[in-house]
């Protein structure tokens, strides 16, 4: 089982898999170095990236968040402002500072490898790292692998299920469950609602301090919705394309005209779409964000949760946790079942996965039945299907920004087909997970993160502009 704090975890940008889980990474290796009381003789350490941690580190910033892992930073509480700062300085300076324990030469150069054509056999998110003696002897070396959303496992921990899916053994809850059939029929056997059910889940692995969830979640909140109002306001270009940002200026077009929305009927869905591109602009800028349930679909569930508090009338602050429970929810059940890994599955896990969790969360906090909420989750997933991840120049820009807007409007128009109905349809949420990572491995790898096919062949024929 997953808390709603596995699902939903505070970082900062462009990707959960490519940025979040290496830097978690690099600071894990510092710590298990001081565990095993041999940190102290460390005077080399070695980074090699594997997979789609080689082939887009560089417009994901994995080279960076490993570093920064190593140097004792944290993703979520790393002050995103500071974070190419520190980077560089351990560029320029040729040294790294090991969790504040010592100093010791590094050369970015011939110790930070990206391994371009080779993969790890256990996942295509995988890294080494090494820690040498003065004598230049190998004392302690991890492979991990970078599964997606932020979670990382060792090599070692990679075919234990439990380890691989961030979980914990299922008697640590009340209402543990494995499939979207046997969430149902708990709530119904319980008299519960998906969220009530999650967050009673969650109450348990808090001691039964429901103050203290529902403040977290209220935090989960509070830092997508930062992330939009910043995104709105920020001017200026996106790192490396130096492609123009443009919610700023979609912003000032909307907020200077407000009577257009009783002219058109269809301006909501501008300020959807400008509320998830905010969002990812701010993600492919580095700044803080949710991984949501990754950081390249981050811009979905806070774009259709700011949808409900902004456009929908009944809309309360418990309506906000039981969204974000509800998302979490079927986010676990994704997790569990498929993958949320773009290089694993490609970009149906990421923003199909979101939209999914996204539309069963609208179909609940408005009153939908589990079947109806089980079903705008379906709709959300099969209209992703086959999606490929295919990012022009390694970077999470095209056509991940517009993507994520794309997909919003989506997770409306599914929860709204879904409440129209009577819960009754074709193919189960279950069915719909397992066709989605079957199709993923079905994939070819260029279609997988790794810019080598698909959109990302753009780039080669006619580049975009890309400044330093």
């Amino acid at each position: 089982m997953l808390s709603i704090f596995d699902i939903f975890k505070t970082g900062i940008g462009p990707s959960s898999s490519h940025t979040v889980g290496p830097m978690w990474a690099g600071y894990r290796f510092v710590n298990e170095l001081a565990e095993k009381g041999i940190l102290s003789s460390i005077t080399s350490i070695r980074v090699g990236l594997y997979g789609s941690l080689a082939l887009t580190g560089v417009g994901h910033g994995t080279d960076k968040a490993t570093l920064l892992g190593l140097a004792g930073y944290r993703p979520d509480t790393i002050e995103p402002d500071d974070a190419d700062t520190i980077f560089a300085t351990i560029k320029e300076k040729q040294s790294l500072d090991l969790a504040g324990h010592q100093t010791i030469e590094f050369d970015y150069d011939t110790q930070l490898i990206f391994h371009n054509g080779e993969s790890l056999p256990e996942h295509p998110n995988g890294m080494r790292i090494f820690a040498s003696d003065a004598n230049g002897v190998v004392v302690y070396f991890k492979s991990y692998l970078s599964v997606g959303g932020g979670f990382i496992v060792s090599s070692d921990e990679f075919n234990k299920p439990e380890a691989a899916n961030g979980s914990e053994p299922a008697d640590a809850i009340p209402y543990p469950f494995r499939s979207a059939a046997e969430l149902l029929d708990l709530c119904q056997q319980h008299q519960l609602t998906i969220a009530q059910l999650t967050i009673e889940n969650e109450v348990a692995r808090h001691d039964g301090n429901l103050e203290l969830v529902n403040e977290k979640i209220d935090g989960i909140w509070e830092v997508m919705n930062s992330c939009i109002e910043r995104g709105l306001k920020m001017e200026g270009f996106l790192p490396v394309s130096g492609l123009k940002r443009r919610s700023a200026n979609m912003y000032k077009t909307l907020t200077s005209n407000p009577e257009a929305m009783l002219m058109d009927h269809f301006a909501i869905m501008d300020w959807v779409t400008l509320f998830a591109m905010a969002v990812n602009e701010e993600n492919a800028c580095g700044g803080r964000v949710v991984t949501a349930p990754t950081n390249g679909a981050a811009g979905v569930i806070p774009a259709t949760l700011a949808y409900y508090t902004r456009f929908i009338s009944r809309n309360n602050q418990q309506g906000i946790r039981d969204f974000i429970a509800t998302a979490a929810a079927i986010g676990s059940l994704i997790k569990m079942n498929a993958s949320i890994s773009g290089a694993e599955a490609g970009c149906q896990a990421e923003v199909g996965s979101a939209c999914c969790m996204a539309a069963a969360a609208l179909a609940a906090v408005q009153g939908a039945t589990m079947e109806q909420v089980e079903n705008a989750a379906e709709i959300g997933m099969e209209h992703h299907l086959g999606m490929t991840c295919d990012p022009i120049a390694g970077l999470v820009q095209i056509p991940c920004i517009e993507r994520n807007g794309m997909a919003s409007i989506k997770a409306i128009t599914a929860a709204r087909l879904a409440m129209r109905g009577d819960g009754e349809h074709a193919v189960s949420l279950d069915s719909c997970i397992e066709t989605m990572y079957r199709t993923g491995l079905d994939l070819q790898a260029k279609y997988r993160e790794t810019s080598l096919g698909g959109l990302a062949l753009y780039a080669r024929a006619q580049p975009i502009k890309m400044v330093s």
